[in-house]
């Protein structure tokens, strides 16, 4: 007997970070002191009060049911943490869904919403989830080239009209991933109005929203005037407080959508852990200090790594947000090939551009999610692998 996955899985590639990890696994039994910087997993664990609330009612043997869906309290600390952080004002009963990771709700959103035959609108290169999620749910990708001539923002006026008729959603991520760029406000203010005459919903991925550096603004699309009106925005706790094993975040914005994936995932889930959303409403809601220690602590490693590589030639741009940096790599080189020989002659991981998307091509993602003097040694090998190719890029 044969079988055979559907013809959605057959679509699919497989996962690139699976790939990496395979090559991980081969130069650790080659003996190699293997470097991880591919995935975006930090180093750092959550503040000691977040840990503690999660220890306190992980003793309460009641808080081991079924919670169905996130308690109040969680939708209120959401509530109070956009209020907070970006000056944005939701509804926490009809605004503010709580999700088991934003990854989680991404993929899930796209099967409530999007039909057969329907064109969604993703950022190329794009964190895979966007495509995979289109994929799965049988609509059709229409790739946005995020470019550099562009400052990394899709071009909206050069869609097509035909394509834009056919359009249920649109992807943006900013600051973004693997692309480390930001958004304006006149940016947003563009999307909401494209938006609203051609009739599509705008997700915007926030899950970087904290690791903005450099004193740039921190902008919530739902701080745009009508961003609610047309679009949510996901966000998690994975990366801002550490918790990414606890897989705990949240969709806000526009109510009809909330509604619609609530529905859905009363289908398929039955809650995240009582002492974990306990733990996530601690975080919310505390005095924040955490961030702004962590913030330096990020930025701190992006000017040593960054310096680093620009000491040996290699002119690598300066990430101005998120845990990685975006590096164009020498000319000659296909970025899976720069990937995996980085892995199989250094021991250094990275994710190769071409995962992203088609645009992704000559470039690497590399994740900063190493001690600082596991960086330094990374831009270390790494410069000693360059010496033999010209990197005056």
């Amino acid at each position: 007997m044969n079988i055979y996955g559907s013809e959605k899985i057959r679509k699919m590639t497989s996962s690139i970070f699976q790939e990496v990890v395979d090559r991980k696994q081969a130069a650790l039994m080659n003996g190699k002191d293997v470097i991880d910087l591919s995935i975006g997993s930090p180093d750092f664990g959550p503040p000691s009060f977040v840990m503690e609330e999660l220890a306190k009612y992980s003793m309460d043997p009641g808080k081991y049911g079924y919670t169905l869906k996130g308690i109040s309290e969680f939708n209120e600390a959401v509530q109070y943490f956009y209020q907070q952080r970006y000056s944005v004002e939701l509804d926490p009963e009809t605004e503010v869904l709580q999700l088991m990771g934003s990854q989680d709700g991404l993929a899930h959103l796209a099967t409530a919403i999007i039909d057969p035959g329907d064109y969604v609108l993703v950022p190329d290169p794009g964190y895979p989830i966007y495509e995979a999620s289109v994929t799965i749910a049988g609509g059709r990708i229409y790739p946005m080239p995020l470019l550099e001539e562009n400052k990394f923002l899709p071009q909206l006026n050069e869609i097509p009209l035909e394509i834009l008729q056919k359009t249920k959603m649109m992807i943006l991520s900013y600051p973004g991933n693997p692309v480390t760029a930001l958004a304006d406000c006149s940016f947003f203010e563009e999307v909401v109005e494209f938006a609203q005459v051609h009739n599509i919903l705008v997700v915007h991925d926030f899950a970087y929203s904290e690791l903005i550096y450099d004193n740039n603004p921190q902008i919530s699309f739902l701080s745009v005037p009508g961003a609610k009106e047309i679009g949510v925005e996901f966000n998690s706790l994975s990366k801002t407080f550490n918790m990414a094993g606890c897989r705990i975040g949240y969709v806000a914005g526009n109510s009809q959508v909330i509604s619609i994936l609530a529905s859905f995932k009363s289908h398929i889930d039955y809650g995240i852990f009582y002492p974990i959303q306990k733990a996530a409403i601690a975080a919310l809601t505390s005095d924040y200090s955490f961030l702004k220690d962590q913030l330096k602590e990020y930025e701190a490693r992006r000017d040593a790594l960054v310096s680093g590589f620009r000491n040996s030639g290699w002119q690598v741009a300066n990430s101005p947000a998120t845990m990685f940096v975006w590096a164009k790599i020498p000319e000659g080189w296909k970025s899976r090939d720069f990937a995996f020989k980085l892995i199989d002659e250094e021991g250094i991981t990275v994710v190769p551009g071409d995962a992203f998307g088609k645009q992704g091509e000559g470039y690497v993602r590399i994740a900063m999610v190493q001690p600082p003097e596991r960086l330094k040694e990374a831009s270390e090998r790494i410069n000693k692998f360059l010496s033999g190719f010209p990197v005056g890029i």
